[in-house]
């Protein structure tokens, strides 16, 4: 993410402000996410967390920042010899999934469990090897994952997880076994409805032509379009109002060429709204339109869907908020009643995101 020269720096106040909020909001910062998002020197923001940690405010860690009223390690319950451990498997342990791991954990130590924590990658081709590895070395009593889906993948760990014996669930994802389609035990964002939330939000301040830009490798991404057609169709949206273009992965070589694609469509085709996933393509979108000199939101919408580090960009994003924190508690809790019912019905728990209304959405400039 870029940041506009002639945009007021923040005053060390205001860092330090938005700095607190991110912390409160998500349990952790990282140094890289706001640097970028505030437009300042990762010393800068090195020198703003000595200071609070000063101040009692947080607790700096490598890389960022915990907040200074967490549990400490030693105030959580010491797991007996006997108490269980839980295995988690997810494919990144910076971006979006930090907040989800937290959950876990906190649920976690309400019951004395033990969790062995386990990162893969989005390019992962196969995580049962690390699956496999995650059973066997830590002796784990269940598993918590969130696997790839795409293509033969999920029905490949599917069968593993069948075949392994021990109680799982998916978190993120939805999966089914072959032939029957027998779902597995999930907790997931209802990112659809986030995406119906942020249309119906932008459509009550009178915009008629909404565009969609999505991240290409999410796996999110196919439940915030389905909810993004079903809130068009709802509203009387027609496609031809509309576009939708995917963004490379913002560490691709392409990804600027494919901002100022979206910007260059939203202007020719009169489009006064984008709902984009995720916050670092958000802001690199009104970026590009304020270089431009379009004025967000008064030329030019932008909602994010994420709300990772929107709200320290400048101006603030209007967001939808994944409820990552509370998938994290709902997946442990699935476990474990699980462990201690396995003939129970298959449970799959769908949580709602909110909507945080901010500085980047407003309505549509008359003429």
């Amino acid at each position: 993410m870029t940041t506009d020269p002639q945009l007021r720096a923040p005053l060390p106040a205001e860092r330090r402000t938005a700095l607190l909020a991110a912390l409160d909001r998500d349990g952790v910062v990282r140094v890289a996410d706001v640097s970028r998002a505030l437009g300042v020197t990762a010393v800068t923001v090195r020198r703003d967390i000595t200071q609070l940690e000063r101040e009692g405010r947080l607790v700096r860690v490598h890389g960022g920042a915990v907040p200074a009223a967490a549990p400490a390690a030693s105030a959580a319950p010491a797991p007996s010899p006997t108490s269980q451990t839980v295995g988690v498997l997810v494919p990144s342990l910076d971006y979006y999934w930090p907040g989800v791991v937290r959950g876990m954990e906190a649920e976690a130590r309400e019951h004395g469990l033990r969790v062995v924590l386990r990162g893969s990658s989005y390019e992962t081709p196969d995580e049962r090897p690390a699956l496999q590895r995650l059973a066997e070395a830590d002796g784990v009593s269940g598993l918590i994952l969130a696997p790839r889906t795409d293509g033969t993948r999920g029905a490949d760990v599917a069968r593993w997880l069948r075949d392994s014996g021990l109680p799982h669930v998916l978190v993120e994802r939805e999966a089914a076994l072959a032939p029957h389609r027998e779902a597995l035990e999930s907790v997931v964002s209802d990112h659809a409805l986030g995406a119906l939330m942020a249309v119906h939000h932008l459509a009550d301040l009178g915009h008629r032509r909404v565009g969609l830009v999505l991240s290409r490798e999410s796996p999110t991404s196919r439940k915030i379009a389905a909810g993004w057609r079903a809130a068009c169709a709802g509203l009387g949206l027609s496609t031809e109002e509309h576009f939708e273009r995917l963004a490379p992965d913002r560490r691709n070589p392409e990804f600027p060429g494919a901002v100022t694609e979206v910007v260059d469509t939203a202007v020719a085709s009169g489009t006064t709204a984008l709902l984009v996933h995720s916050d670092p393509e958000a802001s690199a979108v009104v970026q590009e339109a304020m270089d431009r000199g379009l004025g967000v939101p008064g030329d030019l919408s932008v909602l994010s869907y994420d709300d990772e580090v929107a709200g320290l960009f400048s101006p603030a994003l209007t967001a939808v908020r994944p409820p990552r924190a509370a998938v994290g508690h709902a997946a442990v809790d699935l476990l474990l009643k699980r462990l201690a019912d396995p003939e129970r019905p298959v449970h799959r728990v769908a949580i709602s995101p909110r909507l945080v209304v901010r500085e980047s959405t407003g309505p549509v400039r008359p003429g």
